[in-house]
Formats: structure tokens, sequence, C-alpha cells
């Protein structure tokens, strides 16, 4: 029996449905691991995580089921066994496990007990709950394999110890949160950890889909609860880890534990890997955005150069008649300094023809938002017709203020294919702004430099539909707005709870109207990174028609 083993830990991308490009990743990294024992995947590697009801097709489970016997038999060759996660059919249910593939077999499966039914995860209406799992045995040793969520719950990880499992290794699809990391390694892992006396390699995929975004920063404790090994946030990486058995049972020598990123570098990764992997996994050849010379665009123009490269993003400044000079120049500045394409293009003709097209319709009748929401509807057009004619995505910019009380126009600046701010509060997106500017994202593939405009952060921010208008006006200031959405939407505060709190009434329940009555054009925004525990559409699911108030 051996003393020693060598785990590698495959923090890997992944693509949902492309089965065979996930297998080649899996050789690759088993290629690269020559010299381990046993090398691990992340939850459902093989077919992409999470893949929602394409995981009901039938044809996509035989295909899978064919690949992973071609990876089986693979592992007959020079190289490590392998973990693989996939789905399997047994009995004629549906079942999200994990493969142990050696010497040319699938030696054994493992199956998912505990099936995550909130927030964004709807597992229990895709899969059947596996029964308690036992520990598989590799190279003489135990080795517990709880997936994902069998470690938030003490029972799996308690029951594989009781069957005499010497180490836990879990695969996961965690996506990313604020603040989850911490949650992760001390709310979870050591506690598992501790609680039965065994080493536990916690091994989370990396990568965007869709909404969801996969932070990797897998880990490694030890049956004290110590870090033995912390890989990088953000990253793909395929690292060895050292194990040693010892009087008191298996210990990961010490190994790499950089550190992550903190706030908001955190944030700004997420929004720039999920907006790369979403742009490039659908065939985009670049984005365009709509440049107003305010803090939204300007950021969101800054995330798409660290995601995608200068030469694929383009940025469009399209004033009318109130669009101040300083916001046109300030968004010819932020382009300038991020090295981006940039046009003005004016809209006054166009504002015009509408105009003259209403005016028997609108005659009589006071100027109000719907003339002023006009301009934002010929930008929307406009920038879907380059998207049309040119092929690169546009990038809708709005952000979760704005998006929590209605503030923006339906079809016209909430037009887009993506949106990276649209779970990032306002004074959020202030804080990412200053951040860039004084930093460059490890990931990013931008400028060394500040990019956007110092008169850019200090400007009262206005949609410009009016003259002189300011967001101020119609709503209450961003430092004071968005403590309260956060009480609403991230807390499900009532509104007597944030008046005993010290806001206003009046005002937390002009708020509370505002986010109520916004439902149906969420429902009708562009998808976009889910950053908090409570984003839009995955998370919060209200009905559009309700009459509920809280105070």
């Amino acid at each position: 029996m051996p003393d020693t083993l060598k785990i590698t830990l495959a923090q890997l991308n992944q693509s949902v449905g492309d089965i065979s490009g996930n297998a080649e990743g899996v050789l690759a990294a088993r290629d690269a691991a020559k010299g381990s024992d046993l090398i691990v995947f992340p939850e459902l590697h093989l077919i992409g995580y999470p893949p929602e009801d394409l995981i009901l097709k039938p044809s996509l489970i035989e295909r899978a089921a064919a690949q992973l016997q071609i990876l089986a038999e693979a592992s007959a060759g020079d190289g490590p066994a392998m973990l693989v996660g996939s789905a399997f059919v047994l009995d004629g249910a549906l079942h999200n496990g994990v493969a142990l593939l050696d010497q040319g077999k699938v030696q054994a499966v493992r199956l998912k007990h505990e099936l995550p039914n909130y927030g964004t995860f709807d597992e229990m209406r895709l899969f059947q709950p596996g029964p308690l799992p036992e520990p598989l045995i590799l190279r003489g040793t135990m080795i517990g394999v709880p997936i994902c969520e069998d470690i938030w719950r003490s029972e799996v990880c308690r029951h594989l110890a009781d069957f005499g499992a010497e180490m836990l290794i879990c695969i996961n699809g965690s996506p990313y949160e604020i603040n989850k990391d911490a949650l992760r390694i001390e709310g979870v892992a050591k506690r598992r950890a501790v609680d039965t006396g065994l080493p536990l390699a916690y091994l989370n995929r990396v990568g965007g889909q869709d909404e969801l975004v996969f932070d990797g920063a897998s880990f490694v404790v030890n049956g004290d609860g110590g870090l033995a090994v912390q890989l990088r946030d953000w990253e793909e990486q395929v690292v060895q880890t050292n194990w040693t058995r010892t009087a008191t049972g298996w210990r990961c020598d010490r190994g790499m534990v950089p550190d992550l990123a903190v706030h908001p570098e955190d944030i700004y990764c997420a929004m720039v890997l999920a907006l790369r992997d979403y742009v490039n996994r659908n065939g985009f050849p670049g984005v365009v955005l709509g440049l107003s010379g305010g803090i939204d665009s300007a950021t969101c123009a800054a995330i798409a150069v660290d995601a995608l490269g200068a030469d694929r993003v383009w940025g469009v400044m399209m004033p009318s008649r109130f669009t101040a000079t300083q916001s046109r120049e300030d968004a010819a500045a932020c382009a300038k300094a991020l090295g981006i394409r940039y046009t003005e293009m004016p809209i006054g003709t166009a504002v015009d023809g509408f105009d003259f097209m209403l005016g028997e319709a609108f005659e009589g009748t006071q100027r109000d938002l719907a003339e002023e929401n006009l301009q934002s509807r010929i930008r929307g057009a406009a920038l879907m017709a380059l998207s049309n004619k040119f092929g690169p995505m546009l990038v809708t910019t709005g952000n979760k203020s704005e998006m929590s009380v209605g503030y923006a126009t339906i079809y016209g600046d909430m037009a887009g294919g993506y949106n990276p701010l649209k779970d990032a509060y306002k004074m959020t997106v202030f804080a990412l702004a200053r951040w860039r500017n004084g930093h460059v994202p490890r990931i990013g593939l931008g400028p060394a430099r500040p990019v956007i405009p110092e008169s850019t952060l200090a400007r009262a921010p206005t949609a410009e539909l009016r003259h002189d208008q300011r967001d101020d006006d119609s709503l209450p200031p961003y430092d004071v707005l968005d403590p309260i959405l956060i009480g609403l939407v991230e807390h499900d505060k009532s509104v007597e709870q944030l008046v005993k709190e010290g806001f206003e009434r009046s005002v937390v329940q002009h708020v509370e109207r505002l986010l109520h009555l916004a439902e149906y054009k969420r429902r009708q925004a562009a998808p976009g990174v889910k950053l908090t525990a409570r984003n839009f559409g995955r998370d919060r699911r209200y009905p559009i028609t309700h009459a509920f108030r809280s105070g």
C-alpha cells in the first residue's frame, strides 16, 4: 500500500454541450499530469455545467456515454486514473455523477445525493438523487467523492467517513458570488474536514456560461482545517498536489497558496471573463456599444477591451441637441485611452423625422417621456443596425440600480445581447471605474493606464434626454437609493424595516413602487453576469402582475 499519492486538480473551463471538445481538454490535461496517480475534473465536466434542459435530450446523454467510454479506454495507457464528472442513466433515472476511469475501464460511478433547488439551481427537476455514496478504492486508498452540494450539508461527508473514506475529493460547479470564497473555505470545506478528520480537495470549474461565471479558486484543506493548497481564481490551472500517509491519516503537503482577487477586482474579473466567454462561444467577432460620456458606458467599454482586446471593440457616440460638449469630449477621450474604434453619429435628423412622423398624433399634447425616450430608441435601433450589418454583438450598459427602478428605456438603451453591469449597483460601478483607472486585471487584455476620464467620474449622472437633466431629478441620490435597493432586493426587507434603519418612509415607498412596476422591463432585458446572491431573473423571480406592497 503506497504511502504517497500525487493528485492533479484540473481547474478547467468547459463548453456546455461540446462533449468532444471537453473530452479533448480532459486528455490534454491528463497528458500534462503524467507522473500523477489521479487527475480530477469538475462537476459535469464532460457535458458542461450547468446544462439546464439540454440535459434532457436523450441524444446528448448517449453521446456523453460513448465519449466517456473512449476516455476510459484511454486510461489504459501511461498516465493517471481520471475522475470525470458526467450524467448517467441508471434504472431509467438520470443522475449527476462522477466516474473513476482507470486501467482502460469505468471502474466505478458515484452519484450526487444532494440536489440543490434554490437560487440559480434547479437540479431537482433535471436529476434524480443518488443514494448516500460509498468510497472509491484507488491504489489501495479509500476516497470519498462528494459532488458539490453534497458537502454543503454534513450527512454525505459523515457517511463517507463512517464507511472508511481516508480523504474527500469534491468536484464542483460553484458559480461566483461576492464573498463566496470565504463561504466555501471557512463556512463549508473546513467544517467538513474538521468534522470528519479527513483532508478535503475542492475542485471548481472556471469560465462563463450565459449569466453565470465560475471563478475556479480550487483548494485543499487538511483534516485539521489548515489550508494546504490554493489555486488561482479566474484562470485555468492544472496543478499537482502531493499527499503523504501519516500516523493519523492522509495529509496534503503544503503547496502554492496565491492571494485571490480582492474587492472590487473580483467583480471586475467576473465581468471580463463572463463577457469574453459569451462573445467567443456565440461566435461574435467583437462588440459594439454606445459611448455616452457617462460612467456606465465607459466602464462597459473598459470591461469589453479587457475581455476581448481593443481591436474587437467599437464605441459609438450618438449626440442629440441635449448632449453636452463635455459628454462628447469624455466619450472621445475614453475611446482614445482604450485604443478602440470610435464613431460619432449624431441622431438629430432621426429625431426630427420621428417628431414629424408623430406630429399629427401628438398634436395638442405636452412634450414628455414619450419624446425623450424616442432618442434612446433611435440610438438602440442605430446600434442594432451596426450589429446586423457588421456582426459585432451590441453590449448594453444599464446598471442594477437603473434596472431595479425602471430608469431605462425598453427597446432603447436596454437593447443588446449582453450586459456586464446588469447585477452591479451604481455605486459599485463607480468603485469599479476608479479601481480600473489604477489597476490592470490579471486576466485583462487592456492598456496599463487610466482609461476613464476623471471628468466622467466627477460629473453628476444624467441620461441627457432633456435640457439639464440629472438622474436625481427622478430618483434619490445613488448613495441613498442603493442601500434601499440592497435592502429591498438582496434581503427582502419591508418598508417598515428600512424606515427603522433611518430611511425616509416616502422615499422607500416610492422606490419599492418603482421596483415592482419595472418587473416587466426586466423580463425583457439582455442577459448579464450574476454577481450577487439575488440577481434579477435567476435568483429573484417575481410576478409581473401583483398588488402587494410592504408598506
